[in-house]
């Protein structure tokens, strides 16, 4: 081996030996570490008792703190009408209400939310009785894959709920005055719920005409 490649041997050597160093002195030890790491070189899941009313009932779990409000509602309880898209809070397909409120499941914790009421897709109506905005939908031909349609029809009575309660939205021209159901005004509030199809006509069509019958 010539002068120069002992160097550059040198220097690879003393670059590792530095970096392995720098990474074991940011990372601190703690006690017990080494007992709590699985065979698998992962440390166990910490788990947590949560209670959520889900559409009327009640369900005592047991979840991994990590568990998202959808995972927990589609794998511990197999509520599968609320669907996981992109899983990121951008598609509205996981949309579900939340103590009346709507929100994006997959962006919060199951553990976050104890002795919280949730309302999914499961919970407005069923086929024998339908909510009257899943009769709208099916009316107004809101829908085509209808893989969307759950988180579509959740954000929709709920958006309703926030017209009727006066709450306005970026669209509002008067911010005193109580909000129209208008075709601008809905687009705007469920702006957050995409349809890859397409059926956003529809969509608007099939919740103005639910606006227009007593609440």
């Amino acid at each position: 081996m010539t002068q120069s490649n002992h160097i550059n041997a040198g220097r690879r050597g003393l670059l590792i030996a530095g970096a392995l160093s720098a990474t074991a002195a940011a990372v601190p030890a703690l006690p017990g570490a080494a007992q709590a790491v699985s065979t698998s070189g992962q440390a166990p899941p910490v788990l947590m008792k949560v209670s959520l009313d889900v559409n009327g009932r009640r369900h005592s779990l047991e979840l991994d703190t990590r568990t998202t409000l959808l995972d927990a509602l589609r794998e511990h309880l197999q509520l599968t009408g609320t669907k996981k898209g992109c899983d990121h809070g951008q598609c509205g397909a996981c949309t579900v209400m939340l103590d009346g409120q709507r929100i994006n499941a997959c962006l919060t914790l199951a553990v976050m939310h104890d002795g919280a009421r949730v309302t999914t897709i499961e919970g407005l109506g069923t086929p024998e009785k339908l909510h009257p905005m899943q009769a709208a939908f099916i009316a107004h031909d809101g829908y085509q894959c209808g893989y969307c349609t759950p988180g579509q029809i959740c954000s929709a009575v709920a958006a309703l709920g926030e017209i009727r309660q006066g709450i306005p939205s970026h669209v509002s021209a008067d911010l005193t005055a109580i909000p129209q159901a208008t075709p601008e005004e809905l687009r705007e509030r469920m702006s957050g719920n995409i349809c890859r199809c397409g059926a956003y006509s529809n969509i608007i069509e099939a919740i103005t005409d639910v606006a227009g019958r007593p609440a």
